[in-house]
Order: structure tokens, then C-alpha cells, then sequence
């Protein structure tokens, strides 16, 4: 599976992952506490979209999903007026 987005490049990012834990006394426990290393992936799908007038099924995230079917809207709004 693609890890990136084919339409805008977005790919996964690496990120932190620190436990909290509430009810320590002092705030001591922020400073001993665990910072592990994790990945923040995708939303990635595979869609069929309108490439240069051929129909290509790509991976593509959920912002560029949303945003190709707004513009696909548009234009037909637009081609019919």
C-alpha cells in the first residue's frame, strides 16, 4: 500500500507519544514519564478520478477526495449555466 497521497504528497509524519498521568504530587512524573517515537499516518483510499480526460485509480487522502469532488461539482455547475 502507498504510504503517500499521489494527488498532493502527503505522507505520513513522525510524531511523540508522552503519557500523561494526572494526581502526582509535585509534577514530578512529567519529567520520568515514557516519550516514545510513533508514526501519524494517512487517511488514504483508492478512488477513481478523472486524469487528463482517462479515468486512473489512485491513492488519494480524504482532504484531496473532498476537494476533487467539490471541483467537480463546480464545473459541471458551471458547464451547465
Amino acid at each position: 500500500m502507498a504510504l503517500k497521497c499521489e494527488l498532493c504528497g502527503k505522507k505520513s509524519v513522525a510524531g511523540g507519544s508522552h503519557v500523561h498521568h494526572r494526581g502526582v504530587a509535585g509534577g514530578q512524573w512529567k519529567r520520568r514519564a515514557t516519550h516514545t517515537k510513533r508514526t501519524i499516518g494517512v487517511n488514504l483510499h483508492w478512488v477513481s478520478l478523472m486524469i487528463n480526460g482517462t479515468m486512473s485509480r489512485v491513492h488519494a487522502c480524504a482532504n484531496c477526495i473532498k476537494r476533487t469532488g467539490f471541483d467537480n461539482k463546480k464545473a459541471a455547475a458551471v458547464a451547465t449555466a
